[in-house]
């Protein structure tokens, strides 16, 4: 089988100044080096989406020394043709009878003792670099790149309104599909292929809850058939071609809905509003999951409201920062994040609104434009 890692060669996306950024935030957090495997740190920091394989791929990026990246022999065409090769670094690919690992470690200075490993390496890597580098302690490279990545640049910001416009695309067309007698599956079949039809190279998720099912706000597609007088929140999302993520909840109702569920979505309308208008720099995660929260609570669904209000967006559909009770981190310009109130009554129904937002220099910056009032159809 033949593996080829997609590229990115947008300039503007993947500058050639993250390596040194992300060189500096190392030396500053204590670490030695940064192992960046096949994920989402590797494409913000090269451009190089990497497929994630048995074989160990790995950016080395040593707080005081060039960094270089490792590549199976068979893969180096497929980095050499990407991003990387305009990042001046080198690209060292190793034989199929090599120990990866080794090589890494005979490469970096005997006196490395704290290593920052991608989060999203897998257990056998993490394990095989403790074996090849015994006295080193390992820690999160995450903790060091979610600093440079949640602050999204300008460039970024225009790549989540692309995606933003791809995805209301979708939900201005899910009349189309959502109707009474069809199962949520095959409606969910038809917004999958509009996610891709509409500007994706992938689906990341579908939604599509119906009835009591709607009160599960993570519930997966079924063979539930729709009924008339039902609530349907339909949560989708992808990633583009420049690897950055759609995300948008939108609920609808097939006929009029029950009299409870109007006077709730009012409430939820409401309160996404107010958390829309708050977005400001300097106000705290914490401080927006309340302004809405308060809202809900103060109508009597406050026990009903059971997530955070978002969650951040880029290349990964869920990062930093995350806007919940507990997290004091102030909202700075450049921070993209979901606003996303819901409320869900067990086994009756329930409703979510999504918007991605971006927070800018003086308020709210909206990726998504699409109505956010109770759609009949």
């Amino acid at each position: 089988m033949s593996y080829v890692g997609r590229v990115t060669h947008d300039a503007a996306l993947y500058p050639t100044d993250r390596l040194g950024r992300a060189q500096k935030a190392a030396a500053d957090a204590g670490l030695d080096a940064l192992f960046i495997s096949p994920g989402a740190d590797l494409r913000y920091l090269t451009g190089y989406e990497a497929l994630p394989l048995e074989r160990l791929t790995c950016l080395v990026v040593p707080a005081g020394a060039e960094p270089f990246l490792v590549v199976p022999g068979l893969e180096k065409p497929a980095a050499l043709a990407s991003p990387v090769a305009g990042l001046g670094i080198e690209v060292v690919g190793w034989a199929e009878t090599e120990d990866p690992y080794a090589l890494i470690a005979n490469r970096l200075p005997a006196s490395v003792a704290r290593i920052g490993l991608d989060n999203h390496m897998w257990a056998e890597k993490v394990l095989a670099f403790r074996a090849a580098l015994p006295a080193a302690e390992q820690t999160l490279a995450g903790d060091v790149l979610r600093e440079l990545r949640m602050r999204k640049s300008a460039a970024e910001v225009e790549a989540l309104r692309r995606a933003g416009a791809a995805i209301d695309r979708v939900h201005a067309r899910v009349g189309e599909w959502l109707r009474a007698g069809r199962t949520e599956r095959e409606v969910g079949a038809d917004i999958a292929d509009a996610i891709i039809a509409e500007g994706h190279v992938r689906v990341d998720f579908v939604i599509v809850a119906s009835g009591p099912n709607a009160a599960s706000p993570h519930h997966e597609l079924s063979d539930r058939v729709i009924e008339s007088g039902d609530a349907v929140v339909v949560d989708i999302g992808g990633t583009t071609a420049d690897g950055y993520c759609s995300d948008e909840t939108r609920t609808y109702a097939v006929g009029e809905p029950p009299a409870e569920f109007r006077r709730y979505y009012e409430v939820l309308e409401r309160a996404q509003a107010a958390q829309l208008a708050a977005v400001r720099p300097g106000l705290t995660c914490e401080e927006l999951d309340a302004v809405g929260r308060d809202i809900i609570a103060e109508a009597g669904y406050g026990e009903y409201f059971i997530h955070r209000t978002g969650h951040g967006i880029g290349l990964e559909s869920h990062e930093e920062p995350y806007i919940v009770a507990g997290n004091s981190l102030p909202l700075e310009p450049g921070m993209a994040f979901s606003i996303e109130p819901g409320i869900y009554l067990p086994g009756t129904h329930g409703a979510r609104i999504e918007d991605i937002v971006v927070c800018g220099e003086s308020g709210v910056d909206p990726m998504n434009v699409r109505p956010h009032g109770l759609v009949v159809l």
